[in-house]
């Protein structure tokens, strides 16, 4: 892309094509949107993405609101307009298209093969995006070991993610208090 790219050019570039490779949703396109915001386009810095990263994830809305967020900080309001309609419309035209095949007839052996082939593709993409956001700097490495338990959690039991979110954040943000209390040094706050 050259310099004379219109920033709402550059964003419907940038979102429009990952919104077609969310699979198991926008969770899974979290390293590549932070690969292309902070690293590529330089548009945030990596503290402003994990800020904006967690003002999505406990606001009210959709899992990839921080799309929104990327798209107010680039141009503005209608950046924000942009580049959330950038990230929903190509996957949602997409998906209603697949529904229609998909529910055209009966449930057919490609059907099933395709359900459990793409299942282990989007758990890997979860996880290189929890990985792609615990790697830097400031990660605190309690951060780590509540992400290990939350996985694990997650992956032996049929708990609501919401409630593991809730309840992970709260035991991160109590360990992180419990260790300025004792005067651990580098909390990464």
């Amino acid at each position: 892309m050259n310099d004379d790219t219109s920033p709402l050019v550059a964003l419907v570039l940038v979102f429009a094509p990952l919104s077609l490779l969310a699979i198991g949703g926008g969770g899974s396109l979290l390293g590549d949107i932070q690969q292309q915001v902070v690293v590529h386009y330089g548009w945030m810095t990596a503290q402003e993405f994990q800020e904006a990263f967690a003002i999505s994830r406990v606001s009210p809305g959709p899992g990839i609101l921080i799309v929104t967020l990327i798209g107010w900080h680039v141009a503005g309001w209608l950046g924000a307009v942009v580049s959330t309609m950038a990230i929903i419309l190509p996957s949602s035209v997409l998906i209603y298209a697949l529904a229609h095949v998909w529910h055209s007839g009966r449930r057919t052996r490609w059907q099933k093969a395709l359900s459990r082939g793409l299942a282990p593709i989007a758990a890997g993409l979860i996880i290189a995006s929890v990985f792609r956001l615990l790697a830097y700097p400031g990660a605190h490495p309690v951060a780590w070991l509540v992400a290990a338990g939350v996985g694990i959690v997650a992956f032996r039991s049929r708990v609501s993610q919401i409630l593991l979110l809730a309840v992970g954040t709260v035991i991160f943000v109590g360990a992180l208090f419990l260790l300025a209390a004792a005067g651990a040094p580098d909390l990464g706050l």
